[in-house]
């Protein structure tokens, strides 16, 4: 691209006349390779692995090319069971929607792939409703600690449900800016996901979810949307089949929601503006939706990608630290003139290869160097998919989550130089980020949170299946200020990728790729893991967090489990103690099972008789 050359330019031109005190960096923390990430990337994405899609042939090559990778590196197989892989039971649905609605004797009938896309997770040959009433429920949210319910105890089974993208972006009358007390502010919450949206629509019985797509809220178009959703989609295999699912789990483009309800004559920007009060109430359309989708199913045996480098401790080798990085992209499409390979450079061979580099690095390190508890490399299949894989992970975990200290986890990576910066994805959720802000200084860069949080990436990656089980997960992004590079350099190179090569057949590696911001963050993500792998202390979410609840539970849990007559409290990371004092078992707890024992008079690394 033309942009992207001139950049290049620009740069070499700025490392060039730039003084040495402006450009001087501190040592690297760890040596990285940029030429070995770009090499991996250039494999990963070639054609010859036909952009790993699941259940394909190009899968069987990059499970053997990660394979036979984590093996030259000399880490061990992952799987307790033996090997380097975990079997993930998935479904392929290919559907073949069909969407009307009717009002007054006139039938207005949806174009798919145009108008909407309507596919179905239920695993069944055909799922279909006819003649359902249409509601509009703004933007389909219960949330009580908002005060916040779109449906309003409006009895929605058997009903089709139109709602917004997002959450509602409710301002603050005082300043005119997004209200910091109503749904994150400015940041996007889980309410405001679409997977949110499916599993309340589906919890309050209704047969269909239409979520109207804006590109603007959305951050993407709506091609995008139907090169994802309307290809083959995958689901986790269930033995209910996804019956609780709404029948229907679909997108209808803006203009065909304002057509549907100009034909009911209803005004959508005025239901859209009613939407933003918590005095909002669910509009009846009129009008009677049908709809039939007819699936082709199909068994899918993939993989994640599994391989350890055990703790040096023995006493801590049992706590692990967790990276990802999905290997899946979407594979071949025949039915494209030309170029039929999502090529997936970007996204995500270039995660991939950065995970494999900080393995590398690892593994380099002298014995005494080594982490203290036990790190796993999770490469996980299915995230282009609704992040299936690192899902199966969470709900069928090699290792229990509540040994499980942190996930860090990678989905693209810094292409082009080093800059003065780094985004953390969600920042200010969990004390991870202290570690991150101390190890970037070191660096001589600063951290910073997501430039734009209503786009809620928080929840688009795989380590947000992590973070629904409770397990602190951190989500680290190229920096945005390039060094050398105008202010608006980082803008450039992201508007030109959603526009050109995301999820498209064109993300494929570019000539003025470098990798150097890359091996950059590689150093940090190494670094960041050796920290809390060592620690002495476990990641936590702050306060207020919406998955502390979920952490603090599983953890008094695994305490109270543990709490049996004859065990004992050893040092912090092994057992009973650090469970005991970091995560809020009742002090009366352990003096009940050791009469006279001063819960207050503990200390880490105590050991202390459980009578």
């Amino acid at each position: 691209m033309p942009l992207l050359r001139t950049t290049t330019r620009l740069l070499g031109l700025a490392l060039t006349l730039a003084s040495a005190n402006a450009l001087a960096q501190p040592a690297p923390l760890h040596p990285t390779s940029a030429a070995r990430i770009l090499e991996r990337v250039r494999v990963l994405a070639s054609d010859e692995f036909e952009g790993r899609a699941p259940g394909t042939p190009g899968e069987d090559k990059t499970i053997a090319y990660l394979v036979g990778e984590f093996q030259k590196l000399g880490l061990q197989p992952g799987n307790p069971e033996g090997g380097f892989l975990q079997n993930a039971t998935l479904v392929g649905i290919t559907t073949a929607p069909t969407l009307q609605f009717e009002r007054d004797g006139v039938t207005l009938k949806m174009d798919n792939l145009t108008e909407f896309v309507g596919p179905s997770s239920r695993q069944v040959p055909r799922a279909e409703a006819k003649d359902t009433d249409v509601v509009f429920v703004g933007y389909g949210i219960v949330a009580p600690e908002f005060g916040w319910d779109d449906y309003k105890g409006v009895d929605v089974r058997g009903k089709t449900v139109v709602m917004l993208i997002n959450d509602p972006p409710v301002t603050d009358p005082a300043t005119g800016q997004p209200d910091p007390q109503m749904f994150g502010g400015r940041a996007m919450t889980y309410y405001g996901r679409w997977t949110y949206k499916y599993e309340i629509a589906a919890a309050k019985g209704a047969a269909a979810c239409l979520i109207v797509h804006e590109t603007g809220p959305a951050a993407y178009p709506f091609a995008v949307v139907t090169a994802s959703r309307a290809r083959e989609n995958f689901e986790i295999s269930r033995l209910d089949k996804n019956a609780g699912n709404v029948a229907m789990e679909g997108w209808l483009t803006l203009d065909a929601a304002r057509r549907l309800f100009s034909s009911c004559g209803k005004d959508y920007d005025l239901a859209k503006q009613a939407a933003l009060s918590r005095d909002f109430r669910p509009i009846e359309l009129g009008a009677k939706a049908s709809f039939v989708v007819e699936n082709r199913l199909r068994n899918v045996a993939s993989r994640n990608v599994v391989a350890l480098i055990p703790g040096s401790d023995p006493r801590l080798r049992d706590e692990f630290v967790i990276y990802t990085a999905h290997w899946d992209h979407l594979g071949r499409e025949p039915k494209l003139p030309g170029d039929q390979i999502y090529n997936g450079a970007a996204d995500n061979a270039a995660g991939v290869a950065v995970m494999l580099e900080i393995a590398q690095g690892m593994m380099a390190l002298p014995p005494e160097k080594r982490p203290k508890r036990s790190v796993l490399f999770l490469s996980v299949t299915a995230e282009e998919k609704g992040l299936l894989g690192a899902k199966y992970y969470a709900e069928n975990p090699l290792y229990p989550l509540n040994r499980t200290l942190a996930n860090i986890n990678m989905d693209g990576a810094n292409q082009y130089g080093p800059t003065s910066d780094l985004v953390v994805v969600g920042y200010g959720a969990t004390t991870i980020d202290d570690l991150a802000a101390a190890i970037a200084a070191q660096q001589g860069r600063t951290v910073n949170g997501d430039p734009r949080p209503e786009l809620g990436s928080y929840y688009r990656s795989d380590h947000f299946e992590f973070a629904k089980v409770g397990v602190p997960a951190f989500y680290g992004r190229s920096g945005r200020h390039f060094i050398g590079l105008p202010e608006d350099y980082a803008d450039q190179l992201i508007n030109d990728y959603i526009a050109h090569r995301y999820h498209k057949v064109t993300d494929e590696v570019q000539p003025d790729w470098t990798f150097e911001g890359a091996a950059q963050d590689a150093a940090f993500l190494l670094e960041l893991g050796l920290r809390i792998a060592n620690g002495d202390t476990w990641p936590q979410w702050r306060e207020g967090n919406e998955f502390k609840p979920k952490r603090d539970a599983m953890m008094r849990t695994a305490a109270e489990s543990e709490l049996q007559e004859g065990t004992y409290a050893l040092k912090a990371g092994d057992s009973l103690l650090k469970v005991a004092l970091l995560f809020d078992v009742p002090p009366d707890k352990l003096s009940a099972l050791n009469p006279g024992l001063d819960p207050k008079e503990l200390r880490v690394g105590q050991r202390v008789k459980i009578r």
